[in-house]
């Protein structure tokens, strides 16, 4: 046990007493939980590609030390320093989603991954928590909706990009998080549906133009035609039963390509049973609920917007996932928020969490400079 007096008025004293530690250890629970599953799921597939069992265990014990930092560091920031966070990560990481259209080496039918120093980055993943942010900044600057076209400004570009990857599950989740932001800042029924319809036409012209979506999409609606990794993740849920094979006694898994990443679930799932995936929903739901209480103290509208924000990114993200492992929605290539191995998007993660921790401080406001007034 941490022992820090109340009277401690030092950074780390006050960032102790501030910070909802039932939030941090529940993300920390996730963190040690994913790092379990890996060691269980992805020996079969680190020897199959590497030659090595470990491979994937190590690799994601080497990004879990600065995610860890990464998320300590971003939660001792005051929201001002969230805002100015966000900004510079939208600078810099929308500039790299734009260059992935020019160098990035297209994998599984898609531009997302820039090859940097050796390290495959994905920009689009620290765009999500970045653009939260901005554009709650840009609402909370105005009463209602008022600021409607400056947040079009930043999200449109980013979800071009993204359709031109293309990437539609990553499009959609910014799409559905920034909608969320805007019914929270007060956006009438009409346009709530009206956006809805929008959404859909955009599915509609990505079913049309985009091959690689098409196909997904066709393969989830034939019955008769599940594709070679849903039908393993099937297999491998209902092998499991209620409390699984054991760690290290799945089956499945030694075929399931993404056995370790996008599929981590279904792993979980023979290995460790229905009723540990349950356990699973209920630490992702106990965040997201406790996530909400927090926002719900605040009365700082910047905090509001942004702290929604995020975390509906993470429930999206978590539900996204755990539905394809369950054939609910077609196959999209998205992780399992810290379960699930996969350097850009733990390192994004730990980065949002980080965020969402230090908006839901006690006390947390966003205190900005007043704008002086002209002289007549």
């Amino acid at each position: 046990m941490i022992f820090v007096p109340r009277t401690d008025r030092s950074l780390i004293g006050n960032w102790w007493w501030t910070v909802d530690r039932t939030m941090l250890a529940g993300i920390g629970a996730l963190a040690m939980i994913g790092l379990v599953l890996i060691f269980a799921a992805s020996p079969a597939v680190g020897e199959r590609v590497y030659g090595a069992e470990m491979h994937f265990v190590v690799k994601h014990m080497m990004f879990l030390l600065p995610a860890a930092l990464l998320l300590l560091f971003v939660s001792l920031l005051a929201p001002l320093g969230v805002l100015r966070l966000g900004v510079g990560m939208l600078a810099l990481f929308g500039s790299l989603l734009l260059l992935t259209l020019l160098f990035a080496p297209e994998v599984k039918g898609a531009q997302r991954w820039l090859p940097i120093l050796g390290f495959p980055l994905q920009p689009s993943e620290f765009v999500k928590p970045a653009a939260v942010v901005v554009a709650a900044h840009l609402l909370a600057r105005q009463p209602g909706v008022s600021a409607l076209p400056s947040t079009l400004a930043v999200v449109l570009p980013i979800l071009m990009v993204l359709a031109l990857q293309p990437d539609v599950g990553m499009a959609a989740v910014v799409a559905m998080v920034y909608g969320l932001q805007l019914f929270v800042a007060g956006l009438a029924w009409f346009w709530v549906l009206l956006l809805l319809g929008a959404g859909v036409f955009g599915a509609w012209q990505a079913y049309l133009w985009l091959p690689h979506f098409a196909e997904r999409v066709n393969d989830f609606l034939d019955p008769t035609s599940l594709g070679y990794q849903i039908e393993r993740a099937l297999r491998a849920v209902a092998a499991g039963g209620l409390f699984g094979r054991g760690p290290g006694e799945g089956t499945q898994n030694r075929h399931l390509p993404d056995a370790h990443a996008d599929f981590i679930f279904a792993a979980t799932a023979e290995e460790f049973g229905i009723v540990a995936c349950m356990a699973l929903v209920a630490l992702f739901a106990f965040l997201i609920l406790r996530g909400l209480w927090r926002v719900n103290e605040s009365s700082d509208r910047f905090v509001q917007l942004a702290a929604m924000g995020l975390i509906a990114e993470l429930g999206l993200q978590a539900l996204i996932n755990m539905a394809v492992n369950l054939n609910l929605i077609p196959t999209k290539g998205m992780t399992l928020p810290f379960i699930s191995y996969g350097g850009s998007s733990l390192l994004a993660l730990a980065i949002a969490m980080g965020m969402l921790l230090a908006l839901s401080r006690r006390g947390a406001r966003l205190q900005l400079r007043p704008r002086l007034e002209r002289l007549p």
